[in-house]
C-alpha cells in the first residue's frame, strides 16, 4: 500500500464526458436513468451518443484545475478516463468513440496528468469496466430499457474475447503512454463476474506496468482501497478507504440539480472523514465548455481559506481519540492533538481520557490565539499519581471562532 494514500485526506473527482455538453448526467441517460441518481434522466440512445461529434471544450484548462486543486488542500485528483457509455476522453488506437476525433482533439487526460503532475499532486484515472457503446460487449439499445441490475445481454464467447482485448489495451494505454500513474479507480465491475472480467490477468498486466499503482475495490476480487460512496461510514473499514462524494447529487455537469451542500457541511464532511483515518474524494462537474461549475468553485475556494488556516489539522494526520473522549472528530500528527468544534461551544469544551499534566499548551488554531483550560482528575490520583489521566476543560471565546468548523490546537510534552 503506498504511503501517500494513507494519509492524503482530501482529493479532487472529476466527472465529465460529451454529454456534459447537454448537462446530462454520466452514461446513465442513454440506459433510462437509474434511481440511486435522482435527478438522471432518460435519453434516446443515439441522442445521447450523438453528443462526441460536438465536444468542443474550448475553455478546458487542467492547469487551472490544478492550481485551484491545490489551493483547497487536496494531494490528489481523478479523472474519468471512460465511464460506462464507452467515450475514451484519451487518444486510443482501439476506438474512434475518442476525443481525438472528436472536433476538440487534444488528448484530455494527457493535459490533466501533466498539469496535476506539476502542482505536486498525485495523479489517479477512473476506468469503467462496462462499454454500453463498444459493439461486442454488446451495445445498450433502446430496446434493452429499463436498465435492470443483473438481467444484462450477452455476447457471444468471441465477442467477449474480442472485447477482453480491446479493453485490456486501452488500460495498458493509460498506464504507458502518460507516465507514472498512481491510481487507477475502476467502476463497473457489477455487471461481469472475476472470472469473466479476467480480472487476476488484468491486476497482474497493470502491476507489471506500473509496480506502485494503487487499484481500487470495484475490480471484484481485489482492491487496495475500499469505496464507499455519498456517505461517510459510521466506523471507519479496517481496509484503507475514501469516501466519494458529489457536491449537489450528480456526477456529471448538471444544472436541473439544485441540491447543492453547503461549504460549511462540506468541511464537516472532510473533518469527520480524517478523523476517522479515510480520505475524501469531492467531486466536480465541468461544463460541456470545459470550465467548472461556478457553484462549485465557490466551495472550492472555501475549502482553500479554511485549508489556509486549519490544513494541518487534517493532511498528513492520523485518528486521534475515541468517540467518548471528545464529542467531534479529532486527528494527530506527532504530540499535537487536533480537534474539530462542528457545533458551537458554550463557554468551554472538554476532553476526556489524557493525561492532563502532560498538556503545554491549547490554542485556536485559526488565529494562533493561546486558549485557558484546567484539569480535573480523580480524587485518589491527584494525591498519588503525577500523571495521571483525567479530563481537559478548554475555555473557548467567542473571537476565536471559525465560521466554519473551529479546530484547536493541543501540545503534549
Amino acid at each position: 500500500m503506498a504511503e501517500w494514500f494513507d494519509t492524503a485526506r482530501f482529493g479532487m473527482f472529476i466527472h465529465w464526458a460529451p454529454a456534459s455538453q447537454r448537462g446530462w448526467e454520466l452514461s446513465w441517460p442513454l440506459v433510462g436513468g437509474v434511481g440511486a441518481l435522482p435527478h438522471s434522466q432518460s435519453v434516446p440512445v443515439a441522442e445521447y451518443h450523438s453528443t462526441a461529434r460536438t465536444f468542443n471544450p474550448e475553455r478546458y484548462d487542467a492547469r487551472q484545475w490544478a492550481r485551484l486543486a491545490r489551493r483547497a488542500g487536496m494531494k490528489y485528483a481523478v479523472l474519468t478516463s471512460k465511464h460506462h457509455d464507452g467515450y475514451a476522453m484519451f487518444h486510443t488506437a482501439g476506438s474512434d468513440y475518442s476525443v481525438e476525433h472528436s472536433p476538440f482533439r487534444r488528448d484530455i487526460v494527457g493535459e490533466f496528468v501533466e498539469a496535476f503532475r506539476a502542482e505536486g499532486l498525485r495523479v489517479g484515472l477512473y476506468f469503467s469496466l462496462i462499454d454500453w457503446h463498444h459493439p461486442d460487449y454488446p451495445p445498450f439499445t433502446d430496446a434493452d430499457k429499463p436498465y435492470r441490475f443483473g438481467a444484462i445481454r450477452r455476447p457471444s464467447g468471441e465477442q467477449w474475447e474480442r472485447f477482453i482485448g480491446a479493453m485490456f489495451a486501452q488500460v495498458r494505454e493509460l498506464l504507458t503512454n502518460y507516465g507514472t500513474i498512481d491510481l487507477l479507480w475502476f467502476d463497473g465491475g457489477w455487471e461481469r463476474t472475476a472470472e469473466e472480467w479476467h480480472a487476476r490477468e488484468l491486476v497482474a498486466m497493470i502491476r507489471s506496468l506500473q509496480p506502485g499503482i494503487l487499484i481500487n475495490d470495484r475490480l471484484p476480487g481485489f482492491g487496495d482501497f475500499v469505496t464507499p460512496e455519498q456517505a461517510v461510514p459510521a466506523t471507519a473499514p479496517e481496509q484503507p478507504w475514501e469516501t466519494c462524494l458529489t457536491i449537489n447529487d450528480s456526477w456529471g455537469y448538471n444544472p436541473s440539480d439544485r441540491r447543492l451542500k453547503s461549504p460549511r457541511s462540506l468541511i464537516h464532511t472532510l473533518c469527520e472523514v480524517a478523523g476517522k483515518g479515510g480520505n475524501l474524494l469531492l467531486n466536480v462537474s465541468p461544463t460541456g465548455d470545459g470550465s467548472l461549475p461556478p457553484e462549485h468553485v465557490e466551495r472550492l475556494e472555501a475549502f482553500a481559506r479554511w485549508m489556509e488556516r486549519n490544513g494541518e489539522s487534517v493532511s498528513d494526520t492520523s485518528p486521534g481519540l475515541e468517540p467518548w473522549q471528545f464529542y467531534g472528530p479529532s486527528t494527530r500528527r506527532g504530540n499535537r492533538l487536533y480537534l474539530h468544534l462542528l457545533m458551537r461551544p458554550y463557554e468551554s469544551v472538554s476532553v476526556r481520557g489524557v493525561r492532563v499534566n502532560q498538556v503545554d499548551s491549547v490554542r485556536a488554531l485559526g488565529t494562533s490565539e493561546q486558549l485557558r483550560f484546567t484539569k480535573r482528575v480523580a480524587a485518589v490520583d491527584a494525591l498519588f499519581n503525577s500523571d495521571p489521566t483525567g479530563e481537559l476543560i478548554i475555555e473557548v471565546p467567542e473571537r476565536v471562532l471559525d465560521a466554519d468548523a473551529t479546530v484547536l490546537a493541543l501540545d503534549f510534552a
